[in-house]
């Protein structure tokens, strides 16, 4: 059994999807989760108080990770509410679709901005108290898009591939002060948009996955649930995909 009592966790994204399972996983293990959002107030606090009802501590916090003064202070923050943070996910994130020829700088830029700059900012803040205490743990959510490729999604597919060289570099940095750092990549997860597919193109996604179905939030909250623990203390510059084998 995983056991994360005594560790603060940031979170960032963490109001729903993704984000959200893996704060109230980290919760359930026994971690004080702080919450981030950019918009959502009302559905983060939906989670703090998710995190609240398995008697673990939590703050919700809003910032914007894109910019590097709203990143500092979220660290900040959680680090004056909780304590020093031992496990960083950066899951905060950004879709702007639209074919390569009709994408416009600032939605190419924006979706950079949070997915990748916005990892880059909140690591940077963190890993100075991490290195300082020479323990630490900090997974990237990239995508199977950052290895695949997607249609009409240049700009999200750019940003997770560029998760991944974050992660690799920064694994390689830090592991002098063992503080490991991991990407975990999902595919096809449940969500609010697969919910809303109609019929023929949900079974059109589903024919290209072996397993035949998508993910679910809470395997991908197991998997980055179990990196943030003491088992893998010996995994550091690594990127898990959890996509039902689409990416084999």
């Amino acid at each position: 059994m995983i056991d994360l009592h005594g560790k603060a966790a940031l979170v960032t994204g963490s109001s729903r999807g993704i984000g959200r399972a893996i704060a109230l996983a980290m919760a359930q293990a026994g971690a004080d989760v702080a919450v981030n959002y950019l918009a959502n107030a009302e559905a983060a606090q939906e989670t703090a108080e998710a995190v609240k009802q398995v008697e673990r501590r939590t703050v919700v916090i809003q910032a914007d990770v894109a910019d590097p003064k709203q990143a500092t202070a979220l660290v900040e923050q959680a680090t004056q509410q909780l304590g020093e943070i031992d496990v960083l996910v950066n899951n905060a994130g950004v879709l702007i679709d639209k074919p390569l020829s009709r994408m416009t700088d600032d939605e190419w830029q924006r979706v950079l901005d949070v997915c990748l700059t916005g990892a880059f900012n909140c690591m940077r803040a963190v890993s100075m108290q991490m290195r300082r205490r020479k323990s630490g743990r900090i997974i990237n959510i990239s995508s199977v898009a950052g290895l695949m490729g997607d249609m009409a999604r240049v700009n999200y597919c750019a940003a997770k591939a560029g998760m991944i060289g974050l992660t690799k570099a920064a694994a390689r940095e830090l592991a002098g002060q063992d503080i490991c750092v991991n990407a975990v990549a999902p595919g096809m997860i449940e969500s609010d948009i697969t919910a809303k597919l109609n019929p023929v193109r949900r079974e059109g996604m589903l024919k290209v996955i072996p397993f035949r179905r998508f993910g679910k939030a809470e395997e991908v909250a197991a998997l980055v649930t179990f990196l943030a623990s003491d088992a893998a203390a010996y995994i550091t510059g690594q990127v898990f995909c959890i996509d039902g084998g689409l990416s084999m």
